[in-house]
């Protein structure tokens, strides 16, 4: 949070869906935008200057922060979504709360590098190895939430529910220290987590498969006695349609339905084998859909229908999920690149589409609808790409918007503002020196270098 108030002049920014030049942001010590002012040519004295176009900070809405550690490692060989899980399950039986807190220190930093000003965790690594809970139930929790705290971001701890292997099985050895037994000991464990200025406690049911049908009310009560945001794995494979098909004659996104999972507060993470059955259920409650296409692409998961869920009334949102790569403007160019592969025609979606699904969708998917907008009133949380790039150069200034989703990538991110806050000045992070260093330190650490 913002100490002192504080003025940016941005060379171009984006308002009201336009690209203005000579923007002043005005910034007060709670963290809030107070005014903004167009056509300032120069900065004026004592104004923070911000080269190239200022957007709202980026939200990634879906990250499992201790996937960063495989990144390259499971890029050997051939294989599916499943074989990635072995070795994903296979990690995280190595983290311990403080080299879980020192691993995702490094990775919010390098979100922070990307211009991502909030994300949402969704948290489901929980006890020790053999599942019993740690002294403090929730200190992988916390950790998460210190973490995020020191690379000067926001976060969106989103605590999930996992009490199966698949339909009717218990979990695994490999996923004990997910599960809390039952839905109503999750929800006493979760109950005891607090937010604060910079972090929210938001519910997950991790998946169809991993919480049964009896147990989804009790994260869906959970989450609306508290207002809180609920988010949810959905048909990420079929594999998951097939099995619970088997188990329950119906589709995963009936299923939720019928169990009162969706809804307003409610985002189905991928979504990415449904019915148009499900598409209509998902668009008439108002539930939001989060894309992470650079994972959907690694894993070999599919391509999501996004413009049907768009046009159903589904709000779409953004998250890097497992970082194969951390770059929302990848994930948000990805959005528009997976409906052209899939429909042989270009332009399902604009730019300022793409962008308010990467900052605005996203802040209020993760239960900050006060953020996502350079506007007085909202939170001073910012993001400035270079247009002067190798990538961004050319283009004349009222196409910024284009050239940034379309082209630039998070290296071209050149600052990073959170609640007034400068954590990334001139592309150099400000609270975490050396943030390569800081990973490949926390990686090493879990033998996850190869």
């Amino acid at each position: 949070m913002s100490l002192t108030a504080q003025t940016y002049w941005a060379e171009h920014a984006w308002l009201n869906d336009t690209v203005e030049p000579g923007v002043l942001i005005t910034t007060a010590p709670t963290g809030h935008i107070t005014a903004t002012r167009a056509d300032v040519p120069q900065p004026p004295p004592g104004a923070v200057a911000l080269r190239g176009l200022t957007l709202p900070g980026f939200a990634n809405a879906h990250s499992h922060c201790f996937h960063r550690a495989l990144r390259s490692s499971v890029q050997i060989g051939s294989g599916t979504f499943w074989t990635w899980r072995s070795s994903m399950y296979a990690l995280s039986q190595e983290l311990t709360p403080d080299s879980y807190f020192a691993l995702a220190r490094a990775v919010y930093a390098e979100m922070a590098l990307a211009g991502i000003t909030c994300v949402g965790e969704f948290h489901y690594l929980h006890h020790d190895r053999g599942g019993a809970r740690y002294g403090d139930p929730n200190a992988m929790g916390r950790a998460l939430i210190a973490a995020a705290s020191a690379a000067g971001i926001r976060v969106t701890l989103l605590d999930t529910c996992y009490l199966s292997a698949g339909f009717g099985e218990p979990p695994d050895p490999s996923q004990l220290r997910f599960s809390d037994g039952t839905a109503d000991a999750w929800a006493e464990r979760a109950a005891a987590l607090r937010g604060g200025d910079t972090a929210r406690v938001g519910a997950a049911v991790h998946s169809v498969r991993a919480v049964p049908a009896d147990a989804l009310a009790t994260v869906a009560a959970w989450a609306a006695e508290r207002d809180a945001v609920l988010h949810v794995h959905l048909s990420e494979q079929p594999g998951e349609n097939e099995a619970c098909h088997r188990a329950h004659g119906r589709t995963p996104a009936r299923l939720l339905a019928d169990h009162g999972v969706l809804g307003p507060r409610t985002t189905a993470v991928h979504a990415t084998h449904l019915t148009d059955d499900d598409i209509g259920l998902l668009g008439r409650a108002g539930t939001a859909v989060c894309l992470c296409p650079t994972t959907e692409r690694d894993l070999a998961d599919g391509i999501g229908p996004a413009a049907a869920l768009r046009a159903a009334g589904s709000p779409l949102c953004l998250g890097s999920d497992s970082h194969a790569v951390i770059d929302m403007l990848a994930e948000a160019r990805g959005v528009e690149m997976h409906e052209r592969l899939g429909s042989r025609v270009r332009g399902h979606f604009t730019a300022a589409q793409l962008l308010r699904a990467a900052g605005e969708s996203g802040y209020a998917a993760l239960g900050w609808p006060e953020a996502g907008r350079l506007e007085p009133g909202g939170l001073a949380d910012f993001t400035t790409v270079a247009l002067d790039s190798v990538r961004t150069a050319g283009p004349p200034p009222r196409l910024a918007a284009e050239a940034a989703v379309f082209a630039a990538t998070a290296a071209d991110v050149r600052h990073t503002v959170v609640g007034g806050r400068h954590v990334v000045r001139d592309g150099v992070h400000q609270l975490v020196p050396d943030v390569p260093r800081a990973l490949t330190r926390s990686i090493a650490a879990l033998g996850a270098a190869r």
